[in-house]
């Protein structure tokens, strides 16, 4: 049928809002995308997008088009993985997000591991600590802690997050360690941009909830930055345990207000909703479990939380 090959190109565009974004997604160029998009209006005598110099968005012919184009695209994408799921033997791209801190040191240390095991699997994978959108991104797969949001994603418990308030003894030494929660109005709290509530910390202590708001000097959107700050003696600082475990255990680091503990999170593997599970998905999620999966996780083992 002719113009089968526009489906993709117009969901694309529709979906991520841009040409740009598009050409990411289908991973060709911006002038590809915007020449292919211009054919089909063409094809069709019909103008599928409004155009301005902030977004692109769908026209009324488009939002007909794009109604019928993305369930023929669901069609295709799970007559494919009805096949993907059967295979003994997992085959295929495999894109995977995973937050940049965690992916440095839990994930990539498990990847040679992984393709040897899977050798007809190729895995691209982006480490990003901002939350990105599995559907306008392509993305099979991510890791990523807290709730789930978008109910059109299926969410699989992978371990639990646990978090610390942390200090370098030099810094302690330097300005003395808080006793309570009010005393820490008197330190630099250091911040971690990209958390959803960098804003405030929350501890629970006595069955009861109490929160804080941070202040200081220095915020950033990186958590290795945010721990070279904190083991430079700038602040205190609030790190998960699979980033401070290892400090805490040698002394370069130590534990603030432990009586007061802050709240766990959980990490998830997410994927979109799919009838037919590919097997590629499906043994990374289960490798995973098995070198990283538990209620006591191997960055906490030696910590002991």
């Amino acid at each position: 049928m002719e113009g089968m090959g526009d489906i993709p190109v117009v969901v694309a565009v529709a979906e991520t809002q841009g040409f740009a974004a598009a050409a990411r997604r289908l991973g060709v160029s911006k002038s590809a995308v915007s020449k292919r998009v211009t054919q089909i209006e063409k094809r069709l005598g019909a103008q599928l997008f409004h155009r301005s110099t902030r977004n692109v968005s769908l026209t009324e012919a488009g939002e007909h088009f794009y109604s019928h184009a993305v369930r023929s695209l669901d069609a295709a994408r799970e007559a494919e993985d009805s096949v993907l799921a059967l295979q003994d033997s997992p085959k295929g791209r495999l894109k995977v997000n995973v937050p940049m801190v965690f992916g440095r040191l839990h994930i990539a240390p498990l990847m040679s591991a992984f393709l040897r095991r899977y050798p007809g699997v190729t895995v691209d994978m982006v480490m990003d600590d901002r939350v990105i959108d599995l559907f306008a991104d392509g993305f099979d797969l991510a890791l990523r802690g807290g709730t789930l949001a978008d109910s059109m994603l299926v969410a699989r418990k992978i371990a639990p997050l646990r978090n610390v308030l942390a200090a370098s003894p030099e810094y302690l030494e330097r300005h003395g360690r808080p006793e309570t929660i009010s005393d820490l109005n008197g330190h630099n709290c250091l911040q971690y941009s990209y958390s959803r509530d960098f804003q405030e910390w929350v501890f629970q202590f006595g069955g009861k909830t109490k929160t804080f708001r941070p202040t200081g000097s220095y915020r950033v959107n990186n958590g290795d930055a945010l721990r070279e700050a904190i083991l430079g003696g700038t602040g205190i600082g609030r790190l998960p345990t699979f980033t401070a475990g290892p400090d805490l255990v040698a002394g370069r680091l130590e534990r603030v207000l432990p009586e007061c503990p802050l709240p766990s999170q959980t990490l998830y593997a997410i994927y979109p909703e799919r009838r037919h599970l590919p097997a590629k998905v499906r043994v990374f999620i289960d490798f995973i479990l098995e070198h990283l999966g538990g209620d006591l996780p191997p960055w906490d083992r030696d910590f002991g939380e």
